[in-house]
């Protein structure tokens, strides 16, 4: 029997995917749940595996080409006798009507499996007593990392993996060869900010731009194409937005005195906007054909610019309920995976409200497009020294500008203004509640 294997949808929002590499080679030998292939998809690179035990007999779409989500992208023949056969059928173009019995049907579309995280693969998850991470009795291994290992002839089955619910990653191997982590693939890493203790991060780098390739034409990557399908769709959505300053003194000495432990002011400003939608659930839900959705979790998501080209937004789920210290661990967890590609599609796809920092790059103030699928975004400036009039004397405080942008077929001016209005208290007057 001949099985094509199909790309994947590896989220809701996914028309096609990119092979990023693939695991087996034609005449492979492929077992069940055995992967064979790497997929980019909007936002994350995902391990495919097969539904069946076989031998790779022709690839269909090459490393580093794109293919629409349901699409055959390699044939798998169940015998070695079958090989020939599969590679007439890709030559032909399509089954013959013996072949075409034996061929996966349209309503079979899910011909493979990918790595993604769920609650039952996590219970599936255990040790073989020799630290290597199991999931059904296999070791959880990325591909890079697997041929990696072959190369710098390590064990695999004595590493502890520090991946995404223990799968070993290229850096394990490396750090168990005795090297630094220096591959291409290695994430930046992310530093706490050592400038003063203010929402003006201005020791983060700004994204390096793309070197200017005169008369070229780059095509953009997949995560671009997201973004460009996102950006447009939201153009269709009625707009407008609303301005507030901000006094951050009392919030720059909360982190002053927590910063220490971990806390980033990334944390705080989610947090403090989190707990303020408590108050609004209006401007924490969003607009459907049905009517106003109101969600059940205030869920963060906060857009993070990708060095190679294009915007992720990690998403603190439930923000409002979580203490600061672990939202922070989270926070750093998110963006360390993201710079992976390893975040799996509800930790970049289930906001209910966006925060776009521009502030730590030093931008006074701006206006941020809304996501699709949400009711509103913010907008944070830098923060900068004002002089204002305090009970009739002059005085020097911290201040940053807000934009927020709603969707206004269910949001209007006076939920916005409100909702800043109450962010604005929070953070001038009572911010030490965000660590209750």
């Amino acid at each position: 029997m001949i099985h094509e294997i199909f790309m994947p949808a590896l989220s809701s929002t996914m028309t096609e995917g990119k092979i990023v590499s693939w695991v087996k080679s034609p005449g492979d030998k492929v077992e069940k749940g055995e992967t064979v292939v790497v997929v980019e998809s909007d936002k994350a690179d995902m391990d495919v595996e097969s539904f069946y035990e076989g031998y790779i007999a022709t690839i269909l779409v090459d490393a580093g080409n794109t293919a629409p989500v349901g699409s055959a992208i390699a044939l798998l023949a169940e015998t070695e006798a079958e090989i020939e056969t599969a590679k007439q059928q890709a030559q032909s173009g399509g089954a013959t009507q013996s072949e075409a019995n034996t061929t996966t049907s349209p309503g079979q579309i899910a011909d493979v499996s990918t790595s993604t995280a769920t609650a039952a693969e996590t219970a599936e998850t255990s040790s073989n007593g020799n630290g290597a991470t199991h999931r059904a009795g296999r070791v959880m291994v990325s591909p890079r990392a697997r041929k990696l290992a072959k190369e710098l002839k390590v064990d695999l089955s004595h590493l502890q993996g520090s991946g995404p619910h223990g799968r070993i990653v290229a850096q394990d191997v490396e750090a168990a060869a005795g090297k630094t982590q220096s591959t291409p693939t290695a994430p930046p890493q992310i530093k706490a900010p050592v400038t003063p203790p203010t929402p003006t991060v201005k020791s983060a780098p700004a994204p390096t731009p793309t070197p200017a390739l005169g008369g070229q034409v780059v095509p953009l990557n997949t995560l671009q194409n997201a973004v460009v399908r996102n950006m447009v769709a939201s153009l269709q959505v009625p707009t407008f937005h609303v301005g507030y300053t901000i006094t951050t003194n009392e919030l720059d000495k909360l982190y002053k005195q927590i910063k220490s432990k971990g806390v980033t002011m990334t944390a705080l400003l989610a947090k403090a906007v989190a707990v303020t939608l408590q108050k609004h659930p209006l401007v924490n839900a969003s607009y459907s054909e049905q009517g106003i959705q109101y969600h059940s979790a205030i869920n963060i998501a906060v857009a993070v610019a990708m060095d190679d080209g294009g915007l992720i937004t990690p998403v603190l789920q439930n923000a409002d309920q979580i203490d600061i210290y672990s939202l922070s661990r989270n926070w750093k967890s998110l963006v360390d995976r993201a710079r992976l590609k390893q975040l799996q599609p509800e930790e970049y796809n289930s906001g209910t409200f966006t925060l776009s920092n521009l502030g730590m790059f030093g931008v006074d103030r701006f206006d941020a497009i809304l996501p699709p699928g949400q009711g509103a975004i913010l907008a944070v400036g830098a923060a900068r020294s004002q002089v204002v009039a305090i009970d009739d004397m002059f005085g020097v405080r911290q201040q940053m500008q807000v934009n927020i942008t709603c969707d206004h077929r269910i949001i209007y001016g006076a939920h916005a203004a409100a909702f800043l209005q109450d962010l604005a208290k929070l953070i001038e007057t009572n911010p030490q509640s965000l660590t209750m």
